[in-house]
């Protein structure tokens, strides 16, 4: 079978292998879809922490069951997703119910071989259901998840104002289910592309980072008090380190954006906010099953966030360019 394969930062090969073999306790998938995501971005580029070469790439994944152990409830030929963070199962995390952070995690598409390939041998536990959802839905559930998870981590509340920076999948993953929670929420990037999209699904207010009055235009839209949730969805370290400014005092500010580097803020402003600063990682089974009833309920539009679509020959060739800021992209959909 072909795979593609991440041999070295900003170089991609087609490659044969084996198809998987039957295994216990594993499910074998035929792969339909791959959303491309930032973490595939970021191990391209060379910036992805926790990362080893070459690796097959994708974890935001749609397919088929092929072959099955130890999957009650599962069918052949069923459509699923998969919960692509595959947890040891008898580690402390694991044992107190959070294998989204299990010390010994294995993250399909980086620590082991992702979803590039035509055929994908992964844990039984990891199955979810497609519950009626298409293919396109289905691969769009794994990066609503990590927004839903983070909004869950903060809390949010009704009427709340929650600052969203980053207007990728995943921070408008986190505005939706922001907005769901009943929040107000803000976004803030520096294109105006994302921005527009930002209204099309129903932001309170979307703000350009590059203005010199952000802090200011923030402050008056929240009456004064500035957010009390503030979200990292960029993984950039600028975004990072400013947005500790727009913190409301007792405000909750969630690292959902990863990066390598060592963040920095002042800290007798944040003391004297008594803030609180949580990262967010990976998802929950409950963040999936929240995201696909809310998906069912038509309470999101996923398939507007697929601007790009290629096939599985095209990716080796067309990656870079469609990836870049001047396409506009917002989900790039990979089909087999």
């Amino acid at each position: 079978m072909k795979a593609l394969s991440c041999i070295k930062p900003g170089v991609f090969n087609y490659i044969d292998r084996d198809e998987p073999g039957s295994q216990n306790n594993h499910t074998i998938i035929k792969i339909k879809r791959v959303g491309i995501c930032g973490t595939d971005i970021h191990a391209f580029e060379g910036t992805q922490p926790y990362f080893e070469y070459p690796r097959i790439l994708g974890h935001e994944l749609a397919g088929e069951i092929v072959d099955l152990d130890n999957a009650p409830g599962f069918s052949l030929d069923e459509d699923v997703t998969v919960i692509p963070y595959f947890n040891c199962g008898h580690c402390l995390s694991c044992k107190n119910g959070h294998p989204n952070y299990c010390v010994n995690v294995k993250v399909c598409g980086v620590h082991t071989d992702g979803g590039m390939t035509e055929y994908l041998s992964v844990p039984s536990t990891s199955l979810v259901h497609g519950n009626g959802l298409g293919l396109d839905e289905l691969a769009l559930v794994e990066p609503l998840a990590i927004g839903a998870h983070g909004i869950n981590r903060a809390g949010v509340k009704p009427g709340e104002f929650v600052l969203v920076v980053g207007a990728g999948p995943i921070g408008l993953g986190a505005m939706e289910f922001g907005k769901i929670a009943g929040a107000k929420v803000i976004a803030l990037d520096v294109s105006e592309s994302r921005l527009q999209f930002c209204k099309h699904i129903g932001v309170y207010h979307a703000l350009n980072a590059l203005d010199t009055n952000v802090k200011e235009q923030i402050k008056q839209i929240t009456n004064g008090d500035m957010p009390t949730v503030v979200i990292d969805a960029t993984g950039n370290l600028s975004a990072i380190n400013n947005a500790f400014e727009y913190m409301a005092h007792g405000a909750r500010y969630v690292l959902i954006g990863l990066q390598k580097g060592d963040i920095s803020f002042n800290h007798p402003e944040f003391h004297k906010r008594e803030g609180t600063l949580m990262s967010s990682r990976n998802a929950l089974r409950s963040d999936f099953d929240q995201v696909i009833n809310s998906l069912n309920k038509r309470l999101i539009d996923p398939l507007s966030y697929i601007t790009h679509r290629l096939g599985f020959n095209q990716v080796k060739d067309s990656f870079e360019s469609v990836l870049a800021p001047k396409s506009n992209v917002v989900k790039a959909m990979v089909s087999f």
